[in-house]
């Protein structure tokens, strides 16, 4: 009898140390993600104070910004081709070694020309760990709660816009805008240490190579996919990058308001991505449609909102819950192409990053133009509007592919 009771309790004991490691390895690969999101969306709010320092335009000071999310666009998919036959956790511990180290030589750059390209070499080891840790996110859950678990490793990026960069936003108002980019070399480090300790050995799948992945790119509904991101995602960061010198110049705020607001643009970030991370589960197409229509329509509010402190705040929130469109995405991306994650998983960032090379540069173009910065809501919400077009050529395409699975079938 009791050789019986220990065989019935012994899995379920197995379960819950299965649980309990995936939890663990869940938070080391999102301490990773909160150190991206630390330095991709503080660099934005540290705008006005690399500008003073470095005594250049604001305008000028986005070349920085975009350099990093076409750092993310030339490294993603050449990192995750070239070592698809390397181990996640072994390719995880390298890139947050990379993001370390230009993270630490951002922080030192002596003029915004050396700015730019140390923060394009930060943004080489960004799209692949992201792309790598869901992948590893996804493969220890069951099928029908992978959006959920991909949700969880984003979720360090949306916990670092209410942490990450107000705090770093802070450290560049009093102990100078260095400081806030210098503190994610640190949290690199800790996330390569934690995942050398908790992140499971997983062997390379037996087929797996780059030519495999490359055949992703043949797929349609994945560019359509991808195109949903790069020009929906754009109007988030159109607005996102100049929110900090928005407060400044137009609402007029003391400098403890602005990290109060970039918090409420985080907690809107964490919500949205878990609800999204739910809601694909059930329906990726249906849930991306409505995350941009909430997206265009809080966009074209915003400009007018732009003077009143208090009222801005809530449609701040409702910007950052559009954030929770990458966890969509991802979603469908997994379910469009299974057998090209790794790519996916890739491209998806690429998207994304491009999006935050467009959105900063749009609204550059709205600030030199003389429309005023509070006018990149509208161009912003043009952007969200985009990505509904795109939205509605995936669905055509979907239903296309669908109709003719079905006459093979039947054939």
């Amino acid at each position: 009898m009791k050789t019986v009771q220990h065989q019935v309790q012994n899995p379920s004991a197995q379960n819950q140390h299965k649980g309990a490691s995936t939890l663990w390895v869940l938070l080391a690969l999102a301490l990773g993600t909160f150190a991206l999101g630390t330095t991709e969306f503080a660099s934005m709010t540290l705008v006005p104070y690399i500008a003073s320092d470095l005594g250049v335009e604001v305008a000028h000071v986005s070349y920085a910004i975009s350099a990093y999310a076409l750092g993310v666009v030339v490294g993603s998919p050449i990192i995750m081709v070239l070592a698809v036959r390397v181990r996640r956790r072994t390719l995880l511990i390298a890139l947050a070694g990379l993001m370390a180290v230009a993270n630490g030589l951002s922080a030192l750059a002596p003029s915004l020309n050396w700015l730019i390209f140390f923060r394009f070499l930060s943004g080489l080891p960004h799209g692949a760990y992201f792309g790598v840790a869901m992948l590893l996110a996804a493969s220890l859950v069951p099928p029908e709660m992978k959006a959920r678990a991909v949700s969880r490793v984003i979720i360090g990026l949306t916990l670092a816009t209410i942490i990450g960069v107000p705090f770093a936003t802070w450290m560049g108002q009093t102990v100078g805008w260095r400081s806030g980019i210098g503190i994610v070399a640190i949290l690199a480090t800790i996330t390569a240490i934690m995942v050398y300790f908790l992140a499971p050995n997983q062997a390379v799948p037996a087929d797996a190579s780059p030519k495999k992945e490359l055949q992703t790119l043949k797929n349609r509904e994945v560019w359509l996919t991808l195109g949903i991101a790069a020009i929906g995602f754009g109007g988030i960061f159109c607005v996102y990058t100049y929110l900090a010198e928005t407060l400044i110049q137009v609402t007029q705020v003391e400098p403890f308001k602005i990290p109060i607001m970039m918090a409420v643009f985080g907690i809107g970030a964490t919500l949205g991505t878990l609800v999204c991370g739910w809601a694909a589960d059930k329906s990726a197409l249906a849930a991306a449609f409505w995350s941009l229509v909430l997206s265009t329509v809080v966009l074209a509010i915003y400009p007018s909102l732009t003077g009143h402190y208090w009222a801005l705040m809530p449609v701040v929130f409702f910007v950052g819950c559009g954030l929770g469109l990458a966890t969509i995405v991802q979603a469908r991306l997994m379910d469009v192409a299974p057998d090209g994650q790794a790519m996916t998983g890739a491209l998806v960032q690429c998207a994304f990053n491009l999006a935050n090379a467009i959105g900063p540069w749009v609204g550059s173009l709205v600030i030199l133009s003389g429309q005023g910065i509070a006018a990149t809501g509208y161009a912003a919400s043009l952007l969200s509007l985009g990505g509904l077009l795109m939205w509605w050529l995936t669905h055509r395409e979907s239903r296309r592919v669908v109709t003719l699975n079905t006459a093979n079938c039947a054939d």
